[in-house]
This record gives C-alpha cells, sequence and structure tokens, in this order.
C-alpha cells in the first residue's frame, strides 16, 4: 500500500492509496476501500474495475450503497452502546 496525491479540478489534493483486494490492485481513497470490499462481495469488482463506477446499474449501486449504509449504522451503534458500558 502506497499514499500518492493527486490533485482534483478544484485544485485539492486527495490522497490516494494503492489498496489490494483478492489479487487485484486499485487506487482509491482511503474512506473508498469499504466500496471495493463490498464490490466484490458482490460479485461486481472486476466490472468496476475494468468499467468504472459509472457503468453499474442503478440497483447494482443501490445495493453497494444499502449495505455501506447498514455497516456503517452497525458501526455507530456498537460504539455508541460501547460507551454506554
Amino acid at each position: 500500500v502506497r499514499n500518492e496525491s493527486e490533485v482534483t479540478m478544484t485544485g485539492r489534493k486527495k490522497e490516494l492509496i494503492k489498496y489490494e483486494i483478492h489479487g487485484r490492485i486499485v487506487e482509491c481513497e482511503p474512506d473508498e476501500t469499504l466500496k471495493y470490499e463490498v464490490a466484490d462481495e458482490l460479485g461486481l469488482l472486476d466490472k468496476v474495475i475494468d468499467s468504472g463506477w459509472k457503468q453499474l446499474s442503478a440497483r447494482e449501486a443501490g445495493r453497494i450503497g444499502g449495505i455501506i449504509g447498514r455497516i456503517r449504522k452497525n458501526e455507530d451503534n456498537n460504539k455508541s452502546n460501547a460507551k454506554h458500558l
């Protein structure tokens, strides 16, 4: 995993990491790794890497977003439950 910087059209720098998932190397922002993991679980990783996120159907993108939302909600609930202990 290696960090790199890329300048966006707005002039902001965004940090990219090289992330390996099942033998495939992807460059993404650190907060996007979960999105790639979910795409892999759904069997969509090759499609995303070869064609990009825009080539996913609304249903496929929605499934990824729904799973990510559920994961983050569970993480937030676990954090708040730990605070109450």
